[in-house]
């Protein structure tokens, strides 16, 4: 059956899809004190704040004029970033820079992924039911919408993916998949994960071409990671950033594999166990190498999202941002494995033969189906609210947290000098709006944290990697903070700190901790 034109078609995806991601962005905004702000998620603010005392001539560091920590893991990202900081964008709109380039980075994924399922699926509505899945799921927008490389990341695996196919139909090999998986891990190291699933594949089910893929695959993989090794060692020190011996160091490893492996479950269940599982199950009927291919590196993600116990942010639910990376992937392959199930009611024609009608019916069932996946996906059980925020009825999730970062940030602004060091738990928007020397109580920017042992959760619902981490006698008692702003875990030690060191002040009706001696506080400008 000869398939119309998708250009104008996935052109108007794109723009449905740009309108959406434009609210979207603007409903993460908020008003204090009569200036609206844009704020990214807090995970990305740590990383603008590297990029912004990059720009400004400090280096790649938290702090200006402390010893280097590499608190970020997206070396390339926080390079974007600083671009952005080289122009004279009020603090307040900034990121809305950044969110504007995950809109388009998000966007131009969309294409891939159309093109992608070309190559797969015969009927045509499949692949733009493909792309509709990718466009509209909530996690995805809100790791790419509010400021995570999740946004460039996806569009660079799709476009591998895309260039490996192509290369596969034409029965030829060029290396331009692995330069870009190669540059991707720029982005996140970890995108090891997909460009070794790819290589592996290639390997194994390419025939005469293995050893060239196998040649090409591992050179520019070593070549990247080690010039990667190479400039951490030279900078900071150390072969690995900050975040591996926060995350992964001071747990038991089967400890965080049972994490791991709880937090598959709730997002098999969250995804729905029927609809995870039917591609597979066609996958094992109809064996389609291509179909394969996406099969592995969603698995891949996965088992990777598995081995580090998961993410930070479960309890908000759906796909974490590991498992973000490869859910294009898993959307054309589950539209793949939709199409070949509805393909197969052409069997119960005698003779082969499959009316028009039928063939209508088919792509009916295919479309009535993939609607019901796309509000069964965006309804997030652990947030009652999902589904108003996916239609934009309510601000997306993390907002008001952002929104409370930024009101201490100003506040402590009011009342301390530049000086003035701070000691926080979300290390993002109130270290980038304070301008103030932070502390990091949970390590993320402290080396000396981030070695120590993890304290043991109760159960697992309390594992939350990258929190697992603190000790007030060195980060209060030692490093002494002009104010303390947050707390995290058992606090009794910090309690003894503040009880005899420090003054309970209150600012814009927000409580905090101030050094009774400290010359940075204008006490004047505080309520006691």
């Amino acid at each position: 059956m000869h398939k119309p034109s998708y250009r104008p078609v996935i052109i108007l995806l794109i723009a449905i899809y740009l309108l959406y991601a434009g609210i979207y962005i603007y409903k993460t905004s908020f008003v204090i004190e009569g200036q609206r702000y844009f704020v990214l998620f807090d995970d990305a603010m740590i990383s603008m704040r590297y990029a912004k005392n990059l720009a400004a001539g400090h280096g790649l560091v938290w702090n200006p004029g402390e010893a280097p920590v590499e608190g970020y893991t997206n070396p390339l990202w926080v390079l974007w970033m600083a671009f952005f900081h080289l122009f004279p964008i009020p603090a307040s709109k900034i990121s809305l820079a950044i969110q504007i380039s995950g809109a388009l980075f998000l966007a131009g994924n969309l294409y891939s992924v159309q093109q992608i399922a070309t190559r797969l699926t015969r009927s045509w509505p499949a692949p733009l039911i493909a792309a509709a899945l990718t466009a509209f799921y909530t996690p995805l927008n809100n790791w790419g919408l509010q400021g995570m490389e999740v946004s460039l990341l996806v569009l660079l695996l799709s476009a591998a993916v895309l260039l490996f196919l192509s290369d596969r139909e034409a029965g030829r090999f060029t290396s331009r998949p692995y330069w870009i998986l190669a540059f991707s891990t720029l982005v996140r190291i970890d995108m090891a994960v997909p460009y070794l699933v790819m290589l592996g594949f290639a390997v194994l089910l390419q025939g005469s071409e293995c050893k060239r893929h196998l040649t090409w695959g591992l050179s520019l993989l070593i070549a990247f990671l080690g010039a990667q090794t190479l400039f951490r060692l030279a900078y900071y020190g150390v072969p690995l950033p900050n975040t591996y011996y926060l995350k992964v160091g001071g747990l038991p490893l089967t400890l965080t594999l049972k994490r791991g492996l709880l937090v598959l479950y709730r997002f098999a269940w969250d995804m729905n166990w029927t609809l995870l599982a039917l591609p597979f199950i066609v996958l094992a009927f109809r064996r389609e190498r291509r179909a394969l291919l996406l099969a592995l590196l969603f698995l891949g993600q996965i088992a990777y999202s598995v081995y580090v116990g998961g993410d930070a942010w479960e309890h908000k639910g759906g796909a974490n941002r590991y498992i973000a990376v490869a859910i294009p992937m898993f959307y054309i392959f589950l539209t793949w494995g939709l199409e070949q199930l509805f393909e197969g009611m052409k069997t119960l024609t005698p003779g082969g033969e499959f009316p028009i009608s039928r063939e209508r019916l088919a792509q009916f069932g295919l479309i009535a189906v993939s609607l019901g996946a796309l509000l069964n996906f965006n309804f997030i059980q652990q947030d009652p609210a999902s589904l108003r925020r996916w239609l934009l009825l309510q601000p997306p999730v993390f907002i008001e947290g952002n929104k409370e970062a930024t009101r201490i940030a100003l506040a402590v602004r009011k009342v301390t000098t530049p000086e003035a060091s701070i000691a926080v738990v979300t290390a993002g928007a109130i270290p980038y709006f304070t301008e103030r020397p932070a502390i990091d109580l949970l390590g993320k920017n402290d080396a000396y944290i981030a070695r120590l042992p993890a304290h043991r959760p109760r159960s697992l619902d309390e594992v939350r990697p990258g929190h697992m981490k603190w000790n007030y006698d060195y980060s209060i008692g030692q490093l002494k903070p002009d104010m303390i702003l947050q707390l995290w875990g058992d606090k009794d030690t910090a309690y003894a700190y503040i009880e005899q060191y420090y003054t309970v002040i209150e600012i814009d009706g927000m409580k905090f901790s101030a050094r009774s001696d400290s010359p940075y506080i204008l006490w004047e400008k505080v309520t006691p």
